[in-house]
């Protein structure tokens, strides 16, 4: 009798295995997702790095005055101590490295991301502060918490920009009016409700128009935010219902700055939305720069003149290149290529007037009571100084020209509290009523 046996097929172990994904509350979900794990797992690691990089150059600038020989490189050390280091910093490298591509290779097993609940506010306040700090760096290296830039309605729903006809069915019930509203650093499209306000619902119920929040990434080039800007309007105004009849752009704080940088890159490239463009609001952006930045960059000189601080420059290098164009408003390529960020502070941006045939608004706020030459130059907002949020600098040619009825001035008022004020809702609404820009 013949014997025959079942023999099971070779498992294919490129087929994913069925195990159970773990049973996190959806409350938690809210906030912490699986996918964080290996980017933290990456960000710890390259700040475990530039501690490493800040211990070796305060070794080697002491062993530099005993007159021992540098590394292969400025602030490294040599013979057993840069062995040592090298050492520690491979295996820290390696143990991290490792460790996060396990866990991304993991996770498609583990984690069902069709599953997890709407983020909470919580989490993406955070994931937008981390980007304002240190965004270009996510960016560069991959991290999955860099920021892309969203466009985003009323509700949340973020436009499929790149889907032309699923884009179109998500505006099918535009308004004529396009009103898009670009937040500041460390910032999300949430900062417009403040105070049981949101500046975008109200203009748009008040205007008949539709409301288009941006969610970007503030660790980026000003101008690398505005060039892409430029190119999404570009995108939903062809998708728009009809093509806009009027489009107005409102920024707050570094938001205008980016809409600057959208305008002009826009114009550059001959784009339809720009024929649109009817008007622009700053609200507390900083034209001519932040002192806060510059005051970083003091105590970065500062750190450089000993060799004993002066490996402690790298926390300043981690600022984020969005940080860093603050430092004087820099709002194209141009004023910052082929440039150190951390160089010496000399403004050398390329002067940008404001656009002809577009209506451009000024709104300052000010912690003083009145104006005064001190007030104007130091009190500000917080973070702001007046002139700079009025577009006034002591050079004629990078004096941007708003006329006095397009200024207005919140007084007593914060940089955030600007948002909640219902007067500024109101100014700005009396604004964009009108077609046309009121001069001098």
């Amino acid at each position: 009798m013949e014997l025959s046996a079942t023999i099971d097929p070779p498992t294919d172990l490129r087929v994913k295995p069925k195990l159970p994904t773990p049973a996190l509350p959806p409350g938690l979900l809210r906030h912490v997702r699986p996918t964080d794990l290996p980017a933290a797992v990456d960000l710890a690691t390259r700040a475990t790095t530039d501690v490493i990089d800040i211990t070796e150059g305060v070794h080697q600038a002491v062993r530099r005055t005993l007159g021992l020989p540098e590394g292969d490189r400025h602030g490294r050390t040599s013979g057993l101590p840069g062995l040592v280091y090298r050492g520690v910093r491979a295996t820290t490298n390696l143990v991290g490295g490792g460790a996060a591509a396990l866990i991304t290779r993991l996770l498609p097993w583990l984690d069902d991301p069709a599953s997890h609940p709407p983020p909470s506010r919580e989490r993406e306040a955070v994931i937008a502060a981390l980007n304002g700090v240190m965004g270009d760096r996510l960016r560069a290296t991959g991290n999955a918490l860099a920021q892309p830039m969203e466009l985003r309605l009323a509700d949340g729903q973020v436009l499929p920009i790149d889907q032309p006809e699923a884009l179109r069915a998500a505006l099918a019930e535009a308004r004529p009016r396009l009103l898009l509203l670009a937040h500041g650093l460390c910032m999300n499209e949430h900062a417009w409700q403040r105070g049981g306000q949101d500046l975008g619902q109200y203009l748009a119920a008040e205007l008949d128009a539709t409301p288009i929040y941006l969610r970007y990434n503030t660790g980026l080039h000003t101008s690398t935010n505005g060039r892409e800007l430029a190119a999404r309007l570009e995108q939903l105004a062809h998708a728009w219902p009809q093509p806009p009849e009027r489009i107005a752009l409102i920024g707050h704080s570094m938001g205008g700055l980016v809409l600057r940088s959208a305008q002009a890159y826009g114009a550059e490239a001959g784009h339809g939305w720009i024929a649109a463009l009817r008007h622009l609001v700053f609200l507390a952006t900083p034209h001519h720069g932040a002192p806060l930045e510059r005051a970083g960059q003091g105590l970065h000189a500062v750190l450089s003149s000993t060799p004993w601080s002066a490996p402690f420059t790298r926390l300043r290098r981690l600022h984020s290149a969005g940080i860093t164009d603050l430092r004087h408003g820099n709002v194209l390529d141009a004023d910052w290529q082929g440039r150190g960020r951390f160089g010496p502070g000399e403004d050398r941006r390329t002067p940008l007037p404001l656009p002809p045939g577009v209506a451009c608004y000024a709104v300052a706020a000010t912690l003083a009571r009145a104006r005064s030459p001190l007030a104007d130059r130091l009190t500000g907002d917080g973070l702001v100084p007046l002139r700079s949020a009025l577009g006034e600098h002591d050079e004629p040619t990078r004096r941007l020209r708003f006329g006095k009825a397009n200024q207005w001035i919140a007084w007593r008022t914060g940089h955030l509290e600007l948002l909640a004020r219902p007067a500024l809702a109101e100014r700005v609404r009396d604004w964009l009523s009108a077609d046309t820009a009121t001069d001098d």
